[in-house]
């Protein structure tokens, strides 16, 4: 009986950094040599530039890094084998993403990714030319069929792997996170075992790249479709598979299974990964935020404080002449009950200038949203001017309901390097931020239970001048992730006033959200790389093309 220890490399690389991603796979390589025994490791998909590299794979420049990179794992990666991931050929010409098998200094065998994904957040063809042939490489008496990401979700190189021989199936991943993705991803992952009746390892990225997350969650199914192993979300690591393959040809796996998380906790811990590798990646080692004692800051800040430390947190509230005590009380408690930095820069003095300033140009006319988004900008000056100084990075606290209707400030708490809550609805926020305290009781009651306000006018509660946020989630959700036309939104139910009103919301700040900073996605349709609707545009609610 033939016997094989596969493990499955669940890595955090970074996009661009060839050297440093080599650096990563060699020590995994070697850890599972040492500490496992394993035959071989299996990384993610385009393990040594990082997925996704987006234009840095137009430079010649980088593929040249590919190629010294895979030297060095041939002559540095020794006594175990490695599969890993790479663009391979020339830009503009014949570029593949690719998955190479490196054993004994040589490249075993080398895999062209078939299918090419080419739609929301994905713009391979862009890049890539797809191949067209399988590829099956014997190691160690056994037939391994490789395959990468998007193949798994077509019947084709699956089955073609199967007809040339291959015993085992194994498959290369970069598969972002989004509300109920694994579940899908396994569903069809298990498909592809009834229809060919093989066993297949399917090894997923994890970390934060910009938008995206990937949460891990690699797996292996018998070839009866039966989950044998599962490794753990949101953590690196090595995970073996073990393999036996019987008289028959039979390939047998094994391992352990990691708990499995409910999707509250897969979301809250997602958007931790993603804020703390967004931070770290990009340089920072410290953030600030305005804490205003509303309930998207205070989420935003419990997940800062989860990512990186609570050492590493400023936090300021910036009260304004429409500040409420309780918003100052409940941020204050919420801040010393985290420890962290906390402290008071009072808008009332620059505001009050900014009104003397324009006094003459503002002569006959009425008080109106200029002064409450003059009052927002104060803020977001004041939140840069600490980053400056500090090199703090600011946090954004705004969320996707408000983002989606134009709710917030250019230029104000717009302001920022990143928005965590991006992609997260109001109700959303709320049911994360019940979650968190359920760990531990950190987000003061009153903030979660208060009507949300902007408070930049006397007595202003969001439902003052948005539908209840039960209502404009269920509304935003079919409009912006699922394209429902207004008829249809009236047809499921929806009042045909509030329809009309949230979908013109929606298409009239797209301005707004090309300034907007990135944020972490989460859901089937984030804004950003996601959505992409033109500024411009004469498309109206409705029509009728008889008046």
């Amino acid at each position: 009986m033939t016997k094989l220890r596969i493990v499955m490399g669940q890595i955090n690389p970074l996009v661009g950094d060839v050297a440093g991603n080599v650096t990563k796979i060699i020590a995994a390589a070697n850890k599972a040599r040492d500490n496992l025994q394993a035959d071989l490791v299996v990384f993610p998909e385009l393990t040594l530039t990082g997925y996704p590299p987006e234009d840095l794979l137009l430079r010649q420049g980088l593929l040249r890094r590919v190629e010294k990179g895979l030297e060095k794992l041939k002559t540095d990666v020794k006594a175990i084998a490695v599969l890993v991931g790479h663009p391979s050929g020339t830009v503009g010409v014949d570029l593949y993403n690719a998955a190479s098998l490196i054993a004994e200094g040589n490249i075993l065998a080398t895999y062209y990714k078939n299918c090419l994904p080419n739609y929301s957040v994905f713009d391979e063809k862009r890049y890539f030319v797809p191949g067209v042939s399988p590829c099956v490489v014997e190691f160690k008496g056994v037939k391994l069929g490789l395959t990468i990401c998007e193949d798994i979700w077509f019947a084709g190189p699956a089955a073609s792997a199967a007809d040339a021989g291959a015993e085992l199936l194994i498959n290369l991943n970069a598969s972002p996170f989004r509300q109920g993705k694994w579940q899908l991803r396994e569903s069809e992952v298990r498909q592809r075992v009834i229809e060919t009746g093989l066993p297949i390892i399917y090894v997923n990225l994890m970390g934060g790249q910009d938008e995206l997350i990937f949460d891990g969650c690699s797996f292996a199914l018998s070839d009866t479709g039966e989950k044998v192993v599962r490794a753990p979300a949101w953590e690196t690591g090595l995970y073996p598979v073990d393999i036996q393959k019987n008289n028959a040809g039979k390939c047998l796996l094994s391992g352990e299974i990691a708990e499995k998380h409910d999707e509250l906790t897969m979301l809250y811990q997602g958007l931790v990964v993603g804020l703390r590798d967004y931070i770290y990646k990009n340089g920072f080692s410290k953030v600030v935020l305005g804490l205003s004692g509303g309930i998207d800051s205070a989420l935003t800040l419990a997940l800062a404080v989860d990512a990186i430390g609570p050492d590493n947190v400023q936090t300021v509230m910036m009260p304004s002449r429409y500040t409420a005590q309780i918003s100052l009380d409940d941020a204050q408690a919420m801040a010393e009950g985290l420890g962290v930095d906390y402290s008071i820069l009072s808008i009332e003095p620059v505001f009050k200038q900014f009104l003397d300033s324009l006094s003459d140009a503002f002569a006959g006319t009425e008080v109106d949203t200029t002064e409450e988004n003059i009052q927002a900008r104060c803020r977001g000056v004041l939140l840069m001017a600490l980053s400056n100084k500090t090199g703090a990075m600011v946090l954004s606290t705004g969320n996707k309901s408000e983002m989606a209707v134009g709710y917030s400030t250019l230029y104000g708490d717009m302001a920022g390097g990143y928005a965590p809550l991006k992609d997260v609805y109001k109700t959303l926020v709320f049911a994360l931020s019940h979650y968190r305290n359920t760990i531990s009781p950190i987000i003061p009651e009153r903030i979660i239970t208060r009507p949300p306000s902007a408070e930049l006018a006397p007595d202003q509660f969001d439902h003052d001048s948005l539908p209840p946020y039960e209502i404009l989630d269920v509304l935003l959700q079919q409009f912006v992730e699922e394209d429902w036309c207004y008829e249809e939104m009236v047809a499921a139910g929806g009042d045909p006033a509030v329809v009309r009103r949230v979908i013109s919301m929606v298409n009239r700040n797209e301005y707004k959200r090309r300034q907007a900073p990135p944020g972490i996605r989460v859901t089937s349709r984030a804004f950003g790389r996601d959505r992409r609707y033109p500024i411009t545009s004469g498309y109206t609610v409705s029509v009728d093309f008889n008046e």
